[in-house]
């Protein structure tokens, strides 16, 4: 299988010169994803629903790989503030509840003011599943 790279149409992947998703194989490696919601480029002040838009382009890009959120086993998480960890564990768990992928919060600062929470995961096609 030959290398497929997966775009949201965001201006930060062509500024920056990164892919949404990168599919190779078996593996899918989806880029931090923050909260915005790419067709406004507006971005929610409440981290909870920042996390919720992360959650559907996270999985709008591995549904366009041909993957699912149930092939993910790993996800790092970063909050910009510790106080944002249970209401975005709120809304990651809601998804992985049954998945529980290796996981790993971070608290640090992100490239804008806006950004409250940035989420890249990493999936692994299962057995006989087919893209």
């Amino acid at each position: 299988m030959t290398r497929k790279l997966i775009s949201t149409g965001s201006p930060f992947e062509k500024v920056a010169g990164y892919s949404r998703a990168v599919v190779d194989g078996d593996w899918c490696w989806v880029s931090g994803t923050t909260g915005y919601d790419y067709t406004t480029m507006t971005m929610p002040d409440d981290v909870a629903d920042q996390a919720r838009n992360v959650m559907k382009t996270i999985e709008a890009a591995l549904s366009e790989a041909g993957f699912a959120l149930s092939d993910i086993v790993r996800s790092n998480y970063i909050v910009t503030d510790a106080a944002y960890a249970q209401p975005v564990f709120d809304v990651v768990g809601s998804h992985f509840r049954d998945i529980r992928p290796a996981a790993t919060m971070i608290v640090a600062g992100l490239i804008r003011p806006e950004m409250k929470v940035e989420i890249e995961v990493t999936a692994k096609r299962r057995q006989g599943a087919s893209s």
